[in-house]
């Protein structure tokens, strides 16, 4: 695996994530998995991690080069370290697949395509270029990074069916369909939210990286909008840290103001997040743009409704079972959240579907099984 930033990410992470469950899940199954990884990244000085190789390769820590050169010391690794086994026994074993997440890192693919016999495989998580956060020059390379995606590989997965359209549109290819994937959660312990003074079903929560496209200064001006008598003692919880973006979480907190009831509790992770997760009123997901959103996974497989943003790779995880917005828009926004407070049994209703919901078709299980058909499948074993 070639792209994804750590595993076990000392940080919550949508690609990471995904990686992480894939990895950890195909070595129990007895394959034998390494996954690259940028060292400052990683939560565990183990090599071996639940059965799952780790390999730390240097990088140029900035905004811009950090992933594409840390991609390239991991495919120089995976192309010209790992070669057939020799009669010597000195030599490592060559690798039958490399799996590349993303399409930044994808940029980099044709190099194993080339000099190996190894099967190339790209997941493509998210239409990055249309990510705020890029300026023109990096967006360029980023479509540039889809092409490469869907033209090199011997396969190519997305991770929702908006990306499939998405990709048969721009560039006539088809890729495979193989979601993210999510456990049935339970209920954190609620003696977690008393650090930041919270109940249970007293609060929305809204977890993500703060970067604009995200849309968290969306939901803030909404919430804020929402008549106090309305939402009375009802917080908004802010779960996220900003990704080289500082300037606009200080911007986030400015809009914010002296509101008590908004609540920034930065990076959180097990037990804590899980907590946040599974005592929130309602889950609100604005972001602009998305892949596959694995906190609305997360947040629906606790049990929760959730309200998100009307792009189509949210309208596609929702199904019926969330409810829509008007992407952007703060007077709509602010319609929904007022109208859930005041109607709990359209809460509960769709949290009940929900549930369900995920078990049908999320479970990592069948995900599992799916990329390792694929995988045996251009393999040809």
């Amino acid at each position: 695996m070639i792209g994804q930033k750590a595993i076990p990410f000392y940080r919550d992470g949508g690609v990471e994530t995904h990686v992480e469950e894939l990895a950890t899940r195909l070595a129990s199954r007895g394959h034998d998995v390494t996954v690259f990884v940028r060292g400052r990244y990683v939560a565990t000085k183990e090599d071996i991690w639940r059965g799952v190789h780790l390999v730390r390769v240097p990088e140029i820590p900035t905004k811009h080069l950090g992933s594409i050169s840390s991609t390239l010391f991991a495919v120089v690794y995976a192309v010209f370290v790992a070669r057939p086994q020799a009669p010597s026994g000195l030599a490592t074993k060559a690798f039958d697949i490399i799996h590349f997440h993303g399409v930044g890192p994808a940029l980099l693919c044709w190099i194993p395509r080339l000099f190996t016999r190894a099967k190339i495989v790209v997941t493509f998580h998210s239409i990055d270029r249309f990510h705020s956060k890029w300026g023109f020059f990096a967006r360029g390379v980023l479509r540039l990074g889809e092409w490469f995606a869907l033209a090199v590989p011997h396969a190519t997965i997305a991770v929702s069916r908006s990306i499939v359209e998405y990709c048969k549109a721009q560039y006539g290819k088809t890729p495979v369909y193989i979601p993210n994937g999510v456990e049935i959660k339970k209920s954190g312990d609620v003696s977690h939210l008393k650090q930041w003074g919270l109940k249970k079903d007293q609060y929305f929560l809204t977890v993500a990286r703060l970067v604009r496209h995200k849309g968290i200064h969306s939901l803030i001006e909404a919430y804020k909008a929402v008549p106090d008598d309305i939402k009375n003692e009802m917080k908004l919880v802010i779960v996220g840290a900003p990704s080289f973006t500082g300037d606009y979480e200080t911007y986030l907190k400015e809009l914010a103001g002296q509101d008590h009831r908004i609540v920034f509790a930065g990076y959180q992770t097990g037990d804590a997040l899980a907590a946040l997760y599974g005592n929130a009123y309602l889950y609100v997901h604005p972001s602009e743009y998305e892949g596959l959103s694995l906190t609305i996974l997360e947040a629906m497989s606790f049990g929760k409704c959730v309200l998100v943003s009307d792009i189509a790779e949210n309208r596609e995880v929702i199904d019926h079972s969330g409810i829509p917005f008007e992407v952007s828009s703060v007077d709509d926004l602010q319609e929904k959240l007022a109208e859930l407070i005041n109607h709990p049994e359209i809460v509960s209703a769709r949290a009940n579907l929900a549930m369900g919901y995920m078990k049908k078709h999320f479970d990592w299980g069948k995900i599992v099984d799916e990329t390792e058909g694929l995988y045996e499948k251009i393999v040809g074993k």
